[in-house]
């Protein structure tokens, strides 16, 4: 549900924000830095000064075993212990400051050292809000003002867009009580009400709260003390704010609002009710004397006064808080029976239902839920690309056992259907739309010297995007226009033609995800900018689907650098799709822990560097600090004292870029901002603001088969470790003799069919060369979407196939050469050949089969082989936007590299035979394919020495200065083929110019 958090005027008196470091915190810093230096560099200092090296030079023989433990001995084992102690706190620090400086993220458990490690991140955090460096280590909050007492409040609107837009559809609004213009009339009247307010209540009784010990799990929070003594759990803030930096009893402060102790005492609002306060100074006769002075000491801390008593029944009733604690919060009230007659939060039931599991082999066909998830999708392919090119390198350097560079990269099975849905729905262009819009945004901002007005939404259409501020933020920059109010700024894509902006601007809002669609516009709600929790309800397996969805796009989003996804209790697998990014947790226990120092981190490194919110550190100069984002997404159980814990983190978290998500299955769950309700038919619902969006999904089967197309990278094959090769082998002898035969290395060129003479020519040559790449099929939807990928009528894209298969017609035995397999997918004859087939036949055969072949035969194979590759890939045939599916092939990536390994390997054998000259041929050959490989740089200056010639040598070398310098500019050579240089040709740097 959309909530309002504004504070109440109780007795709160107005607390001055610190913006720099105190005595205390100088100390401890200090103390931490001491504390760091002596257990880091003191112990093993003294270990080696005093005792040495403690295990024996040489092996101890059995009779050292009989003879009695000597005080010489026994210290020794002592130090071993020492060091062994030493040497896990040490990894701890380590680890503890990594994930400091990193800026994202959860730091590393290390095995076994719990105290040791939590003794190892109070101390790093403690040296690391004080260092002038902080601000580059993790983003926080330094406005802590603003944040904490007037966060948004947001209601629910239905808007049109006017003509001049288009837009259709729900939005989301902001109460306009924050923020941009009209901000400081509306904060000197605030101003001015505390002050009148704080005068009245100087009359009134100031009431005490002692902070209770923990019994059992429990652990009084803020959050817990503001729900029973105040009715609201979000109004702890003012408890916050009226106690913040005074002097507790056991001399230490409250400086977080998260971290309370027992014992110390809170200055309550006035309007606070219930039996465990204390009313001052009416009940000085039930106190004892030190409870009186602890009080009055802790008084002289602020500037409340204490009025005199009143008689005995003059004193009215308090009406006046009652009426104060309901202004602001109508849309706060719970639903009847959600909450406690005992005013308790109760154990909320998030464990997923035992039937969200797929059945194992469930076959799905093509997926509507990733088909209708356009940015999802794009992500996903992109991911999916980057992780099989690494496997590809991988396999190139020999890492990956059992996999060969020319393997058949195709999957089967679930995976396939997936893999399909994916290249069907993935919208690049939406996702290229809405980076660049979004990026443009941050420059033209950047150099008008403005700062990011905070996002609650955006809403994507086909040709427009229209964000949803937090509140009026004035004019956008050009080319954005203003929207429909003053918190809509409205970007058409007709606008952003040639003006993205430059490729350093930071990604302003990577919080960005998808929740549905409504009325042909996708909302993407920006995590990282709610004010408190949201929440996904429903059954289980929906819950389910729902936060798995958002998972994987913000694991894989184009809009985003740099982010951390934390899962909790649930998508161990979704680690998969980016391990850098995404980490998994099985509780809530670790990440409350973590989540506490890290929200601390980031307050006090954005104090420290002046800066308001993650979104200033996003533009002008702190940009480059890390103002990365931390977005949790939880979906196993919350304890009762956990869901307080996790209640006070959310609640000042949106300036901080940490987001939290939390599937609920049980009774409302406090602090939350926007309670989402996803149905059994897959909408998904805020009742409060009348939204209503067909929701975004991933379903368990269709999340397992996304999660085995990114496993089947880089899983090894069968136990025998041979490599599987090529999914189509060419027959080479003269039985298997093609009678259609296509060259695409270097051009395209078409041998045993008529030239065709439609107007479709151009798809169907294009068609063509898609299934030539994919021989295990296609699927004809996928087809389609290659050639149309805006989207086209079916019964174009079927006509387009009858032509195509009417053009490449019936082989030799009146077989068609296009055929529809029982999977609906479409496979060329094997009778329908190109040079790419032949080149992974060839490669595989002489380089993988090459046991028991004669050396003659070898090198024919690979000679050639080699002699195919006679330019880039489909070379001349991408422009006019055709061949723009090739985007998502790995053959771009496989390409190069297998013919890398089949000029290496021919030139291995032409070295080991004395053919010099050879071997630098066939090197110089393959670079025309990949003139990047450093392997073939360093084998083209061996080959050259090996010649015997020493102009070949000099040649070679002033040939690569060139070639490296025309693809890296003035940036120096890779640090081996220099150091073979060096080896080579000493003098290479004077015979050698960059013309």
């Amino acid at each position: 549900m959309a909530r309002t958090t504004t504070p109440s005027p109780g007795n709160r008196t107005p607390v001055p924000v610190k913006t720099g470091r105190g005595p205390g915190d100088i100390l401890r810093a200090l103390g931490a830095f001491l504390a760091l230096a002596v257990l880091v560099a003191g112990v093993p200092l003294s270990l080696a000064y005093f005792i040495g090296w403690p295990l024996p030079s040489s092996m101890p023989g059995l009779d050292a075993l009989r003879q009695e433990i000597g005080t010489e001995v026994f210290i020794n084992v002592l130090a071993v212990l020492v060091w062994v102690a030493w040497a896990q706190f040490t990894a701890c620090v380590l680890v503890e400051i990594r994930a400091a400086v990193s800026g994202v993220g959860l730091p590393r458990r290390v095995p076994g050292a719990g105290p040791s490690q939590l003794l190892a991140r109070q101390l790093v955090g403690a040296l690391l809000l004080l260092g002038s460096t902080a601000a580059g280590f993790a983003p926080g909050l330094g406005q802590l003002g603003a944040a904490f007492h007037q966060p948004p409040a947001v209601v629910a609107e239905a808007a049109q867009e006017d003509g001049g837009t288009g837009q259709d559809g729900s939005v989301l609004r902001a109460d306009r009580n924050t923020g941009g213009e009209g901000t400081a009339a509306e904060a000197a009247e605030a101003a001015e009400t505390a002050d009148s307010a704080g005068a009245a209540d100087t009359a009134e009784a100031t009431k005490y709260y002692r902070i209770q010990p923990p019994e059992g799990r429990h652990h009084d929070t803020l959050w817990g003390i503001s729900e029973r003594h105040l009715g609201d759990g979000l109004r702890y803030k003012e408890i916050y704010q009226l106690n913040k930096d005074r002097v507790q009893p056991d001399g230490s402060r409250l400086t977080e609002a998260s971290l309370i102790r027992p014992g110390w005492i809170l200055e309550m609002p006035a309007d606070a009710e219930g039996g465990e306060l204390v009313q001052m100074p009416d009940d000085l006769v039930e106190l004892t004397e030190d409870e009186v002075a602890e009080l009055e000491e802790y008084r002289g801390t602020g500037d409340t006064e204490w009025p005199d008593p009143e008689p005995a029944g003059d004193a009215g009733g308090d009406t006046g808080g009652e009426e104060d604690a309901g202004t602001g919060h109508a849309d706060l009230t719970r639903p009847e029976g959600e909450e406690p007659a005992d005013g308790t939060v109760p154990a909320y039931d998030t464990e997923p239902a035992e039937d969200t599991e797929a059945p194992a082999g469930s076959a799905f066909g093509l997926s509507d839920a990733l088909m209708g998830a356009p940015l999802l999708a794009a992500g996903l392919l992109a991911a999916l690309g980057r992780s099989r090119r690494q496997a590809l390198w991988q396999s190139a350097a020999g890492v990956l056992a059992g996999r060969g560079v020319g393997d058949g990269l195709e999957p089967e099975g679930n995976a396939a259907d997936a893999r399909d849905a994916l290249l069907i729905g993935a919208d690049p262009s939406a996702v290229a739309f809405l980076d660049g819009a979004l990026r443009r945004l941050s420059a033209a901002l950047d150099d008008e010297g403005r700062t990011l007005p905070a996002v609650y939404a955006a809403w994507l259409g086909e040709d427009e995007l229209h964000l949803q501020l937090a509140a009026p933020a004035g004019r956008p920059p050009a080319p954005w226009q203003p929207g429909s109010g003053d918190t809509y700024w409205t970007l058409s894509r007709s606008q952003l033609t040639g003006r993205t902006g430059p490729e350093d601007a930071e990604a302003p809002y990577p919080g960005l995800v998808s929740l549905g669609m409504r009325d042909g516009m996708r909302l993407l709600l920006n995590l990282e900018a709610v004010p408190g929790i949201v929440t996904v309800a429903g059954a289980a397996r929906d819950r389910d689907a729902v936060l798995s969805s958002i998972a994987a796009e913000l694991a894989t989003s184009g809009w985003s650098d740099r982010m951390t996804v934390t899962l909790v209790g649930f998508g161990a697998d979704l680690t998969a799709l980016a391990p850098t990014r995404v980490r998994h947790l099985e509780d809530t226990a670790a990440l409350l822990e973590v989540m506490e120092t890290e929200t601390a981190l980031r307050r006090g490194a954005l104090e420290h560097a002046g800066q308001d919110s993650v979104l200033t550190g996003r533009t002008g100069p702190a940009r480059r600090r890390q103002w990365a984002p931390h977005l949790v997404v939880v979906g196993s159980p919350l304890a009762e004292d956990e869901a307080e814990r996790l209640a006070g983190l959310a609640a000042v978290s949106a300036p901080l870029g940490i987001g939290y998500l939390v599937s609920s299955g049980g009774t409302g769950l406090p602090g939350v901002a926007w309670e989402f309700e996803v149905t059994g038919d897959g909408l998904l619902k805020e009742p409060d603001m009348d939204l209503e969006l067909t929701a975004q999904l991933l379903p368990a089967a269709q999340r397992a088969a996304v999660v085995e197309l990114f496993a089947e990278v880089t899983r090894e094959p069968g136990d025998n470790g041979e490599i599987t090769g090529p999914a189509f082998r060419v027959d080479l002898t003269e039985r298997g003799k093609p009678e259609v035969y296509v060259r695409m290395m270097g051009g395209y060129e078409i041998t045993g069919l008529p030239e065709p003479g439609s107007e479709r020519a151009g798809q169907l040559r294009e068609a063509l060369a898609l299934l030539l790449l994919h021989r295990r099929g296609v699927h004809p939807r996928v087809l389609g979407s290659a050639l149309w990928p805006r989207g086209g009528p079916e019964d174009v894209r079927d006509a387009l196939i009858a032509r195509l298969r009417e053009w490449l017609g019936r082989d030799a035995g009146g077989a068609q050469r296009l055929v529809t397999g029982e999977d609906g997918r479409l496979t060329l004859s094997p009778r329908v050949v190109s040079d790419w087939d032949v080149l992974c036949t060839l490669h595989h055969r002489a380089v993988h089969e090459a046991r028991g072949v004669p050396a003659a035969e070898r090198v024919r194979q690979l000679t050639d082989a080699l002699a195919l590759a006679r330019g880039p890939l489909l070379e001349g045939c991408r422009a006019e936007g055709r061949f723009g599916w090739l985007d998502h092939e790995i053959v771009d990536a496989q390409y190069p590299l297998l013919v890398a390994e089949t000029a290496l390997t021919l030139s291995s054998a032409q070295l080991a035979a004395g053919e010099g000259e050879k071997a630098y041929t066939a090197i110089r050959s393959a670079l025309a394919a990949a003139p990047a490989d450093e392997r073939l740089w360093n084998e083209l200056l061996r080959s050259a020495q090996a010649t015997g010639r020493p102009e070949w040598l000099s040649g070679a070398a002033t040939w690569l200065v060139a070639h490296h310098h025309g693809l890296y500019g003035d940036q120096p050579l890779p640090a081996q083929t220099e150091a073979l240089l060096d080896e080579l040709l000493p003098q290479w740097r004077t015979v050698t110019t960059v013309g």
